[in-house]
């Protein structure tokens, strides 16, 4: 079973001729709805790869709630340890220029009301991967790093958005994810040693006993454990809209790592359902199912 602990939002996305400046009223040309939270989509990815899933957050009891958690329903994934809160549902408000450009604003809404005394709807196990990113109260996801240990649990903490005060419980998680940028973040505020950044994340993994994946984008996947280094090619696409592409990964890699992948498996399979995730837009409705990537690795193997 993958423990998704982490967030639930609608995101609001109006396209626009161009950004506004502030105190401006702009001319829109399109406006859609779609679900989000890097903790649904994550969910959504593990459960497309085919992995059982609980999702443990909040919604709001408010009219976008449904709409939040539709294609988890669909999914089959168990919202049993979703709570109904009197904030609003998360929302994330998106506007896109024509130039591609876009400015987003996030409100928390019932994200924020995830305390540590809900993981106890985790109920959580040996064997069980437990799946966390930064959308929710930090003091939460530590608290669950630490449950998810003393249960016999595997940790993946996606170290995204990037916050600073979450170097203190990095080491605590059996794999961190971290994208390029934020991995170099997280290396200053952890002061790892190294001249490049591979050097760096064999410093982090010989250091803690943990690994270490950064995603590179079009450039694939590099992982440091205590006693290897790994890299990963990604596919070659044409990207129409890489949103959602990194929580896509992880819930592949999760769901790779709970069916008993190595890790060069689970990070071949999770770079390969990233990069198909970028070939249609939006977050969620982008996840490929499983038989799409298990035919585009064979189309390259």
């Amino acid at each position: 079973m993958i423990i998704v602990i982490g967030s639930i939002n609608l995101d609001l996305i109006a396209n626009v001729d161009r950004l506004p400046s502030p105190g401006e009223t702009v001319g829109g040309s399109a406006f859609t709805t779609a679900p989000g939270g890097k903790g649904a989509n994550q969910a959504l990815a593990a459960a497309r790869a085919g992995a059982s899933v609980r999702m443990v957050g909040a919604v709001g009891k408010d009219s976008f709630a449904a709409e939040a958690l539709a294609l988890l329903r669909d999914g089959k994934v168990d919202l049993s340890g979703v709570a109904e809160t009197f904030a609003s549902t998360g929302t994330a408000l998106i506007m896109v220029g024509d130039d591609g450009e876009n400015i987003i604003a996030v409100v928390p809404g019932a994200n924020a009301s995830v305390v540590p005394g809900d993981l106890a709807k985790a109920f959580l196990k040996k064997g069980d991967v437990v799946l966390l990113q930064h959308e929710i109260p930090l003091a939460t996801v530590d608290a669950a790093l630490d449950q998810a240990r003393a249960a016999g649990a595997i940790t993946v903490l996606n170290t995204a958005p990037f916050q600073g005060k979450a170097a203190a419980f990095l080491a605590k998680a059996d794999y961190a994810v971290a994208n390029e940028t934020e991995f170099d973040l997280y290396g200053e505020a952890l002061a790892l040693n190294g001249r490049d950044r591979a050097a760096r994340m064999r410093d982090f993994a010989a250091k803690t006993g943990r690994t270490i994946v950064v995603t590179l984008g079009g450039d694939g996947v590099m992982a440091a454990t205590p006693s290897d280094f790994l890299t990963v090619p990604a596919l070659k696409i044409t990207p129409v809209d890489t949103v959602g592409a990194g929580d896509t990964f992880c819930g592949y890699f999760a769901a790779g790592l709970s069916s008993g992948l190595t890790l060069e498996q689970a990070l071949v399979r999770a770079g390969a359902a990233g990069s198909l995730a970028c070939l249609k837009p939006r977050a969620q409705p982008a996840i490929p199912l499983a038989r799409d990537v298990d035919q585009a690795l064979q189309e390259t193997h």
